[in-house]
């Protein structure tokens, strides 16, 4: 296992580092102790003034674990989409040393920003890609991800003094990531735990009024898009992936969020866990008014597209009859629009737009 690269000073020989004043007689040596005292008392003191001018250290409680920051992050490494999409949202693409594991297309608006930082792999890279970046704090939007079976656990990097962070939202109240799968949840997910992780990373990086703002930002844009809508009557099916055995939204989770936000109603709202695998005859059952489809980019499940799974809704012998596909009531959403992200903002944007457009709006 690699470790981070050792500083020049501590590759040097021994006798090169030793200093010349050691080498120069006592009175030169007495007075140029003195003025390196005095240099380093105003070092020390401008050190001092800088950090509590940007709020450091600082230590944030983040699932479970206490997380110091001695200074802001300067070569930040973020493993999963949703966090590089908060960190570029809150203007940090220059203090950002890779990226890694995307199932979408960059949010609309961070394209610039985004073709400025590093993809050390589209997936999950390796241990030693990580660290070959030189970071100096991690982040990651799934436990499983700093954790055992991922990148690597997070007391392996903490081990090098390299501080992490995992989203509040995959270890709120009530997830058990060790259910099986991607989890379930027994208390369901809120914006809250979004606009937290926000909060969070803009007080890591020394930017606080940048995240109250994104916050507020976000939080606009959510009455916007629900007002005035009563869909209560309205079920809707999340389809993530998996044509065979697919991966539908249980109550609970993002797409949990957007149905609540929007005043409708999850046709799998007594599923707790996270991305339950039903068959079809149960989808067939429930019959649902509207399906939100995963519209994805990465190629690890079949019918990833949202064209591949409306293709297969509109051929199979039991999905093609059901009503939301006789009615062609599709809405696309992102991979990340239905994960505990800042995307969930622009599925609940899309979702009210689509209701809207089928005439469940009241």
């Amino acid at each position: 296992m690699p470790v981070l690269r050792t500083p020049a000073l501590l590759r040097t020989p021994a006798l090169l580092r030793t200093p010349a004043l050691l080498r120069t007689p006592a009175l030169l040596l007495t007075s140029v102790l003195l003025l390196t005292a005095c240099g380093s008392a105003d070092g020390d003191a401008a050190k001092t003034e800088k950090a509590a001018a940007t709020g450091h250290p600082v230590t944030i409680d983040n699932c479970g674990y206490k997380v110091t920051m001695k200074s802001a992050p300067k070569r930040a490494v973020s493993l999963n989409q949703g966090t590089t999409e908060i960190l570029l949202s809150l203007g940090l693409a220059d203090r950002m040393a890779g990226t890694a594991t995307w199932t979408d297309p960059v949010m609309k608006g961070l394209e610039k920003a985004n073709a400025t930082v590093p993809r050390l792999a589209d997936n999950n890279p390796s241990f030693e890609k990580v660290l070959d970046a030189e970071p100096d704090f991690v982040t990651a939007s799934f436990v499983s991800t700093l954790g055992q079976g991922g990148v690597a656990t997070r007391e392996q990097f903490e081990k090098l003094g390299v501080p992490t962070y995992v989203s509040p939202s995959d270890c709120a109240a009530g997830k058990d990531n060790d259910s099986g799968g991607d989890g379930s949840r027994s208390t369901p997910l809120t914006l809250d735990a979004v606009y937290g992780e926000i909060r969070d990373l803009a007080r890591a990086f020394g930017v606080e009024k940048r995240g109250e703002e994104l916050v507020a930002s976000l939080k606009k844009r959510v009455n916007t898009a629900a007002a005035g809508l009563h869909a209560s009557d309205v079920s809707l099916m999340y389809w993530f992936a998996n044509s065979q055995s697919p991966y539908l939204a249980g109550c609970c989770g993002a797409p949990g969020a957007i149905t609540h936000a929007v005043g409708a109603k999850n046709a799998f709202a007594d599923t707790h866990d996270e991305w339950p695998q039903i068959n079809w005859e149960t989808v067939a059952d429930r019959d649902p008014d509207v399906i939100v489809i995963g519209d994805l980019t990465r190629r690890q499940q079949t019918a990833e597209t949202a064209k591949a799974k409306i293709r297969f809704l509109e051929t199979n012998r039991v999905t093609r009859n059901l009503t939301a596909v006789k009615k062609k009531r599709y809405v696309l959403l992102s991979g990340q629009a239905m994960n505990p992200s800042i995307r969930t903002i622009e599925g609940i944007e899309k979702v009210a737009a689509g209701l809207r457009d089928f005439g469940f709006a009241k």
